[in-house]
């Protein structure tokens, strides 16, 4: 189907400005400072490797993208691009970028600067968990492969005119264009930064990074050049790091900090919820979320099905929904039920100890093994990864729990052979963009099971890997319901090969102090993206 939006800025910005409800309602202004406090510190700031909780909302803050979505909202729309145009059989796509924006070092953005970025990401030598996000671009498996450094299917004909060539038809290539990954970036700054970008950003977003006191805090300056007039709403905001939980919550109520990022800890959740001020601190969203646990398959006997189908019979869901004070329910496949694909029927593997013991005897262990199992060190993850500890030990795994920041945990997970099992609690997979295939590639597909990569069950199964592909290629609307229901039997016949237990569906808990205003669920967007963009406040 041919599909063409006019190249028309004004029709784009009114798209991106649209006011939403709480909008009209706060009348925001434009000013204002507010802190933010998360326990664990920042490892990076480069688009084409930051990929965690804590980093991916300032990494979108820094850095502009030829797509994005509308505040609040899944909502595609042209950003650093005017519009563009997409051939009738879906293969080539063609963008107009916005006259005038300017990276924060001052030069004018350029076509040719789409396509170093892109390739920068694909490039290995960058070590980037997204590169497996543009497979669909001709010249992927070249750059991968280590052949070239240059993308064939991206060209830049002139400086404004980018133009994609597709090697297959991609239902999810715009969205791809929206995440942090497409982040356009200058070549002489990172070539200046010489191995340390991710210290020294330079982008075109909203904010600029002032200030970076490792292990302390964080300090970003709004754009005054950012090419969209009026964004963002605030002037200013920091960023302090090692900030436990409970405390930051204390410090919220008495008026010391504006969003408490790690949320609300589980202990104080009801007594929160109850209390006088409680419905204007508390803001509680539905999200894409899958919290689960990673079975390494190349680590023994990880590598073995039965052991696998064996631990997700071990593991009580049900109590650890406990321990989140019912803010999450037992999951029982990859993906999430608000997401398309999602098979109502299917009942994935029941809590059953017996049956347990049984497939670890018929697997050559019974008496069980030793193993390890890793978790953040942020409240309630250790109590949940003991919890499944326990349950663990019920059917004879003795796992040594490995609590450890988030980067730690990350680092362990895409390293090959290091991780035997990890709990993904904190770091559980929230939608990129609102489609199943990204519940695929980066995290159980082969593109993802790579040195920092974040298929940390290292699981690679070919023939998924080509129904994905085909799935992938229904970018006819028309096919929209064939493609859905082609995803969800790709979800479900992963778990006959169980690399994952799937364990809770989590809703997403923000603390927020009641002077903040902002666009949809506070600020955080059904991508996972707490949008600084949008945030105001009340004055």
């Amino acid at each position: 189907m041919f599909k063409r939006w006019l190249r028309n800025s004004t029709v784009a910005t009114a798209l991106v400005l649209a006011p939403l409800p709480a909008f009209a309602q706060d009348a925001p202004k434009q000013g204002g400072d507010i802190v933010i406090t998360y326990k664990d510190d920042i490892a990076t700031l480069d688009p084409a490797i930051g990929y965690d909780w804590v980093n991916w909302s300032m990494i979108k803050s820094l850095f502009s993208r030829l797509m994005d979505y509308t505040p609040g909202t899944t909502e595609l729309v042209p950003s650093l691009a005017e519009g563009f145009e997409v051939a009738p059989d879906g293969l080539t796509y063609t963008f107009k970028l916005r006259k005038g924006a300017k990276f924060t070092n001052g030069r004018e953005i350029v076509a040719s600067d789409v396509k170093y970025s892109i390739e920068r990401a694909v490039d290995p030598k960058t070590q980037g968990p997204g590169a497996g996000f543009f497979g669909a671009i001709k010249g992927f498996d070249d750059v991968t492969g280590g052949k070239t450094t240059t993308l064939e299917g991206i060209e830049a004909p002139d400086a404004s005119t980018v133009v994609f060539h597709l090697s297959r038809p991609d239902a999810t290539f715009l969205h791809v264009l929206a995440v942090n990954f497409a982040s356009v970036v200058p070549k002489e700054a990172v070539e200046a930064a010489a191995g340390d970008f991710g210290k020294k950003p330079v982008g075109s977003g909203t904010f600029i990074l002032k200030d970076w006191t490792v292990g302390q805090s964080l300090t970003f300056e709004r754009n005054p050049d950012y090419f969209i007039k009026d964004m963002p709403r605030i002037d200013k905001f920091t960023v302090e790091v090692g900030q436990e939980p409970l405390v930051a919550l204390l410090r919220l109520q008495k008026g010391e900090v504006d969003i408490a990022g790690d949320g609300i800890p589980p202990a104080k959740f009801l007594e929160i919820k109850n209390s006088p001020e409680g419905a204007d601190i508390i803001v509680d969203g539905q999200q894409l979320h899958t919290g689960y646990v990673t079975l390494n398959t190349k680590v023994k006997p990880f590598d073995d099905v039965k052991v696998r189908q064996a631990v997700n019979m071990a593991i009580n869901k049900e109590r650890i929904t406990r321990i989140l004070n019912g803010r999450a329910t037992p999951a029982n496949q990859p993906l999430p039920p608000l997401m398309p694909g999602y098979d109502k029927g299917f009942t994935g593997y029941a809590f059953d100890v017996e049956k347990a013991k049984a497939l670890l005897a018929e697997a050559g262990h019974p008496d069980g093994f030793e193993t390890i199992l890793y978790s953040t060190n942020t409240d309630p993850q250790p109590r949940i990864a003991q919890a499944i500890q326990q349950d663990l030990a019920a059917v004879g795994i003795k796992a040594e729990v490995r609590a450890l920041a988030q980067a730690n945990v990350i680092a362990a997970g895409g390293t090959e052979g290091e991780a035997p099992m990890i709990w993904s609690g904190g770091m559980a997979w929230i939608a990129d963009f609102p489609d199943p295939s990204n519940f695929y590639g980066p995290i159980l597909g082969c593109s993802g099971a790579v040195q920092g990569g974040w298929n940390w069950s290292w699981y690679c199964n070919e023939d998924l890997d080509a129904r994905a592909i085909a799935a992938d290629s229904m970018s006819d609307p028309a096919k929209a319901g064939e493609r859905q229901a082609a995803w969800g039997k790709i979800f479900t016949d992963i778990m006959a090969d169980a690399p994952w237990v799937p364990v809770t569906n989590e809703r997403r808990v923000v603390a927020k102090s009641p002077r903040m205003g902002g666009a949809g669920e506070i600020y955080v967007d059904p991508t996972r993206v707490i949008n600084y963009d949008a945030i105001y406040v009340k004055q």
